[in-house]
């Protein structure tokens, strides 16, 4: 067991090492810097981690992250309302954004269908999918998930639960490997998906 000199060193490596991939080496070695650093730098960045906890919202339309009840590219009039992109995350959303390639709106579901991971369909903002739908706007639906087992149940899911709705429904090409996910996916291969989607058979 590693000995620390102080208690609030020792708190910290804790509180670091609590990060995804970041063990106990690496905490310290992070926690050291912050040491080097001017009170005032290490204030702004406290700040900064405890107002992203507790002013970042959830976007009232789509469920991406946001600073106001509605995310700037809901606001946005030069969005092409017809249109929504159905992605799992937020970093879906920042990685097609990146593309330059679409000019529609999304949809983030917060996660993929996955019984191994006990997350089901009322677990997702499917429902709040279907509801958009109906007010009548939207024109498409393109699904963007994961070309994994878990993205194509996802996918055939929601295919289901718009049937009737007169929303034409399509998929982004499969440029993307299967088993791929989008976050990492290269911008020129994601945007050409994007570009070249296909129809859905529902």
């Amino acid at each position: 067991m590693q000995q620390y000199p102080s208690q609030l060193l020792e708190r910290a490596v804790e509180a670091f090492s609590q990060l995804p991939g970041v063990g106990r080496k690496t905490a310290l070695r992070l926690v050291l810097h912050l040491l080097r650093q001017s009170a005032a730098d290490v204030d702004g960045f406290a700040d900064a981690v405890v107002r992203v906890r507790h002013d970042v919202k959830y976007c009232k339309v789509c469920h991406n992250l946001s600073d106001d009840d509605v995310c700037g590219i809901c606001s946005d009039p030069r969005r092409d309302g017809s249109v929504v992109c159905v992605v799992e995350n937020v970093q879906d959303v920042m990685a097609i954004e990146n593309t330059q390639q679409f000019h529609g709106l999304y949809h983030v579901l917060g996660g993929i269908i996955s019984p191994m991971d006990g997350i089901g369909p009322n677990d997702l903002e499917i429902d709040s999918l279907v509801e958009r739908v109906k007010d009548g706007t939207v024109k498409e639906v393109i699904l963007a998930l994961a070309s994994t087992m878990e993205g194509d149940t996802t996918n055939f899911y929601i295919s289901r639960k718009l049937r009737g709705t007169g929303v034409k429904l399509s998929v982004i090409a499969r440029g993307i490997s299967v088993g791929d996910e989008l976050e990492y996916t290269d911008e020129v291969t994601l945007g050409r998906s994007i570009l070249n989607r296909t129809p859905l058979e529902s």
